[in-house]
């Protein structure tokens, strides 16, 4: 039986939800929507479940490919990746240079930092790197850690993902396009 996202057990709802709370100042203003909790007739397509497939970047470019990928993400435990991946994102788009550095410094505190209670996986060398552009916050600030973390998702977080039982399920649950629906040279019934 297909159960997709309505399976997973409330505690991972619950803590997405605590999260988009959390880094609301972040997320507020990002892409990043969790109102595909509610799940409701809004659902993707067959054929946008399987577009996901075809590359990383196709799946974060589609609104419900992303809530997918970033269940997934809360259900490993790891999702300070995309909220990190994102929080970089959103940083980019500052438009005030008066406001760089308190985001900075917020988004270094969240995942960055020694003691970053969102601490994201990146080596030394770039932990380093991205402390010494702290001292004048700029737009590509972040660009080493966040290239790093993308890169993790691309080879590591993105294959489970197309290989989990949330994915399966997803494509089990997914309804064909009316378009596709329709077979080549079959004519709508008047």
């Amino acid at each position: 039986m297909c159960k997709g996202l309505a399976s997973l057990p409330n505690s991972f709802l619950e803590r997405a939800k605590e999260l988009k709370a959390m880094l609301g100042s972040i997320l507020q203003n990002s892409t990043l929507n969790l109102s595909w909790f509610k799940i409701g007739k809004n659902k993707a397509t067959l054929e946008e479940c399987l577009m996901w497939k075809e590359s990383f970047e196709k799946l974060l470019s589609s609104k419900y490919g992303l809530c997918a990928f970033t269940a997934f993400l809360v259900s490993e435990f790891s999702e300070e990746n995309i909220l990190f991946y994102f929080a970089c994102e959103d940083y980019r788009r500052t438009k005030s240079a008066t406001k760089l550095p308190a985001k900075a410094q917020t988004i270094y505190d969240e995942f960055i930092g020694s003691d970053a209670p969102r601490e994201i996986n990146i080596d030394h060398e770039t932990r380093d790197i991205t402390r010494a552009n702290m001292l004048v916050p700029s737009l590509s600030c972040f660009d080493s850690a966040q290239h790093k973390i993308y890169m993790l998702m691309a080879k590591d977080c993105y294959p489970r993902f197309l290989r989990s039982p949330t994915y399966r399920d997803l494509l089990c649950q997914a309804k064909p396009s009316t378009k596709a629906a329709r077979q080549p040279g079959q004519q709508k019934k008047v």
